[in-house]
């Protein structure tokens, strides 16, 4: 006897879907769900697809999902690692003509020892993005966020140690004040090491607890699997930058109080704005960077980084070399003591 069918067969992407009260033979075919595959005749269950693996539009077979991670090949990559580059050339630059000018007011204004750690300290924030690009493995994982964590530190806590010398320098007005031994034993220097000594201890705590570690994002991008670095601990990543933060708020309070200081060489305007800008990019980094993932959270990260770096550069570096290279008429004593400033 021929079997009697009240329906066409469910080929493969297919599953067969049996209504109630209506004969066994009677089915609809309806597609497999989503990242799963029949290759089969009438089914009845589709198959789901490893986590490594995707379903193809004919849902039929499951395909290697590709690896990938932000590459140098990748135009994202090539432009940030184009940008790093370029901005640690030009800090080389100007620490070069820093240390070409050593002598002049200009350079010996606000400790220019200062300054040279100041520009030391970028040139390795830029360079640090590059522990961000490529693909990762245990060790750029550590070293992405613990490099990250204290050389922002040195930087950040170089223009409060700035900042403090020029509000020293305007207080100390009678040779007996108390303040006179604090700017002649180069007291502000200290608050370098000890603010970095503070953030290497939260950094070996976030070690000890939760070390960084190599992910896969499997689920953000269709047919595709992300090389990622997880942070471990989300709340140690936030307090080191809760940390710089706060370095970065009182730099900004402290040059803010002494931006209408007299004398020309009085540069906390220019720290003012550095930290505002700072202090900016990385208040507008965090609500973005939470609500993101996979690649363009790293992305995002490095962009702050050069962004940030970029700005305490520009802001504090550039107004001087313009004096320096292009007014040199300015960068003497005679026009340092006048009341107009640079």
């Amino acid at each position: 006897m021929p079997p009697s069918v009240c329906s066409a067969d469910c080929g493969p992407g297919l599953r067969k879907f049996l209504q109630e009260g209506i004969a066994a033979c009677c089915f609809d075919c309806i597609p497999c769900p989503e990242n799963e595959v029949s290759n089969e005749t009438n089914v009845e269950k589709c198959v789901r697809c490893p986590e490594d693996q995707y379903a193809n539009r004919e849902q039929n077979q499951c395909i290697q999902k590709s690896v990938i991670f932000l590459n140098y090949k990748d135009p994202l990559g090539m432009t940030l690692a184009s940008m790093a580059l370029c901005f640690t050339a030009f800090t080389v630059l100007i620490l070069g003509v820093f240390v070409k000018h050593h002598d002049t007011p200009i350079v010996k204004a606000n400790n220019r020892n200062l300054s040279y750690i100041l520009l030391i300290s970028l040139m390795i924030c830029f360079l640090c993005s590059f522990l961000f690009i490529g693909q990762p493995n245990a060790a750029t994982c550590v070293l992405q966020q613990i490099t990250f964590g204290v050389v922002f530190t040195v930087a950040v806590s170089t223009v409060l140690a700035k900042t403090v010398t020029v509000l020293l320098a305007f207080t100390v007005t009678a040779p007996g004040r108390r303040m006179r031994f604090f700017l002649i034993s180069r007291a502000p220097n200290y608050i370098i090491a000890i603010c970095t000594l503070i953030q290497i201890i939260l950094c070996a705590i976030w070690l000890l607890v939760s070390t960084p570690f190599i992910d896969t994002d499997a689920h953000s991008e269709h047919g595709q699997i992300i090389i990622v670095c997880n942070k471990g601990s989300v709340t140690a990543f936030y307090c080191v930058l809760g940390y710089h933060g706060s370095l970065a708020l009182g730099s900004f309070i402290v040059a803010f109080l002494a931006r209408n200081l007299p004398g020309k060489f009085n540069e906390a305007k220019l720290l003012t704005f550095s930290m505002l800008l700072f202090c900016s990019v990385w208040v507008t980094f965090l609500p973005v960077y939470h609500s993101t993932k996979g690649k363009v959270m790293m992305v995002l990260e490095v962009f702050s980084i050069l962004s940030s770096s970029a700005g305490l550069l520009g802001c504090i570096f550039i107004p001087k070399c313009y004096i320096i290279l292009l007014r040199p008429e300015r960068n003497s004593l005679q026009k340092l003591k006048e009341k107009s400033s640079y």
